[in-house]
């Protein structure tokens, strides 16, 4: 079994995403105040709601059209590096989706293995810096390996979900190497990074939308 994901259905995640974010706005924000200046959820905000404002515009073009736009218009309203690093992502998933009509399980993979990459290159950064990355990187770990193993569609999204919202649990461990956090004199130990619960959110509303679509 497969999942089929058109550009509809992607502007349909992107605004749930959106809706996700603004219920989780005191949460997200006080997540960075703890380690940065607060102004996390209110970048990511600005961003999603200008593509859910576009969603008419976007879904009427193919995939590959459709992520271009989107990583042109979240470098453009995306404030602090989120924007530039989002942009960058987004452009290199535009790549990979090049002539193809839809998102299927190999071409997802194909879109988050290409935006990890896009991130990581830009971001200077790895796993283990206390970024985004530390719940992308995993998540795409697992879906590599469930692809190889050629687990249901369900499996696959309950991995990959799990794997993010892991990766995001264990930056509170971690020390940061990149961003505000650094200037602490503990380093962001004890806390959350933002960026890597708001991007495990996003890998979870992603994976609800693929399993929705599984079979079509």
């Amino acid at each position: 079994m497969n999942f089929t994901l058109n550009s509809k259905d992607y502007m349909d995640y992107i605004v749930a995403v959106n809706q996700e974010l603004n219920e989780k706005e005191e949460y997200i924000t006080n997540l960075d105040l703890a380690t940065g200046d607060g102004d996390h959820w209110a970048n990511l905000h600005m961003g999603f709601t200008k593509l859910t404002e576009e969603k008419e515009r976007l879904e009427a073009l193919d995939i590959s059209s459709e992520l271009k736009e989107i990583g042109k218009i979240m470098m453009a309203v995306i404030g602090g590096s989120s924007g530039v690093l989002y942009g960058s992502a987004y452009l290199h998933a535009s790549k990979v989706m090049k002539d193809k009509e839809a998102i299927h399980k190999e071409e997802l993979f194909e879109i988050l293995n290409a935006m990890l990459n896009a991130i990581m290159e830009r971001g200077q950064a790895k796993p283990g810096f206390k970024t985004m990355i530390d719940s992308l990187h995993p998540a795409v770990e697992e879906y590599k390996v469930a692809l190889e193993e050629g687990v249901s569609v369900e499996e696959l999204c309950k991995r990959v979900a799990a794997a993010a919202e892991k990766g995001a649990e264990e930056t509170r461990n971690m020390e940061s190497i990149k961003g505000r956090a650094t200037y602490q004199s503990n380093k962001g130990m004890g806390h959350l990074d933002p960026g890597a619960v708001t991007m495990a959110l996003q890998i979870k509303v992603l994976m609800d939308k693929a399993l929705e679509k599984r079979g079509n």
